[in-house]
C-alpha cells in the first residue's frame, strides 16, 4: 500500500505532514512516536475514519469513506457489556464467519467462556475477546492501536505472541501503534518514528519471531535515538 504526501491538518495544526512511504501486505509495521506525534492520525486515515489530504493506495480522501477489507483492534476491547462473549463477535462479524467462533475463542484461550459477559472477564480476556474478532473479521489490513498497554508484562508477552501465531497463519499486513521499543522489535518486521506528523526513522527489524522476550536488542537502541533526538 503506497502512501503519496498524506496529510492532514486540524485547523492550523499539521496532524500528518505530508508522509511518503509504502507499507507491505504481507508484514508487521509498527508505528512509534511521542503523544501527538500523529500515530492514531495515521491509523485512522488509513482506515478511512477520516479525511486527509495525499493519496493512500492510489486513492484520495477528502471525505471520509471506510476502507473495506479493514480491521481494527483498539487498546480497549470496545466490548458490548450486555452480550457475551460469542454475542460480541457475532454483533460485527459477518454470519458466515459465525462458524469459526468457537475454535477461534478455543484459539485465544477462552474455551469455556463462549457464554461470559464483559464483566466476568478479566482485562487480558476481554482483550483476548478483541482479539479473536479482529482477526476473523475479513481482513487484508489489520490495524491496531497500542492493543498491550494496559496489560501487565506476563500477559503482554503471551499476547505478543499470540498475535505473532494468528498473523502468521491467517496472512495479510498489520500496522500496530506503540510506545513502547520493546513490543516493536519483538513484534514486528519494520519500525515506522513519528515526529510532527513526519517521519524520521524507517528501521527494519530481523526475525522478530525468533527473538527472546526478555533480551534488549539493538533495534531498541536506535529507536530509542530516534525517538529522543
Amino acid at each position: 500500500m503506497k502512501i503519496e504526501n498524506l496529510t492532514k491538518r486540524y485547523g492550523a495544526t499539521v496532524a500528518l505532514d505530508a508522509i511518503n512511504t509504502e507499507i507491505s501486505g504481507d508484514e508487521i509495521t509498527a508505528v512509534l512516536g511521542e503523544s501527538g506525534a500523529g500515530k492514531t492520525t495515521l491509523l485512522n486515515a488509513i482506515a478511512g475514519l477520516i479525511g486527509y489530504e495525499g493519496l493512500i493506495g492510489g486513492a484520495g480522501g477528502a471525505k471520509p469513506v471506510r476502507r473495506t477489507g479493514c480491521s481494527y483492534l483498539l487498546q480497549d476491547s470496545a466490548l458490548l457489556p450486555n452480550l457475551t462473549a460469542e454475542e460480541n463477535l457475532k454483533f460485527v462479524l459477518p454470519e458466515g464467519e459465525w462458524k469459526n467462533i468457537p475454535a477461534m475463542l478455543e484459539r485465544v484461550g477462552l474455551g469455556g467462556k463462549e457464554k461470559s459477559r464483559p464483566r466476568a472477564l478479566s482485562g487480558g480476556e476481554k482483550q483476548r475477546v478483541a482479539i479473536a474478532r479482529a482477526f476473523l473479521y475479513p481482513h487484508d489490513l489489520l490495524l491496531m492501536d497500542e492493543p498491550f498497554a494496559s496489560l501487565d508484562l506476563a500477559l503482554k508477552k503471551s499476547l505478543i505472541a499470540l498475535v505473532y501465531e494468528l498473523r502468521e497463519e491467517r496472512g495479510g499486513g498489520v500496522i500496530f501503534v506503540t510506545h513502547d521499543v520493546h513490543e516493536a522489535v519483538m513484534l514486528a518486521h519494520r519500525a515506522l518514528v513519528l515526529k510532527k506528523g513526519a517521519i524520521v526513522c524507517d528501521l527494519p527489524i530481523l526475525a522478530p519471531s525468533h527473538r527472546d522476550f526478555y533480551a534488549v536488542y539493538e533495534e531498541e537502541r536506535a529507536l530509542v535515538r530516534a525517538l529522543t533526538e
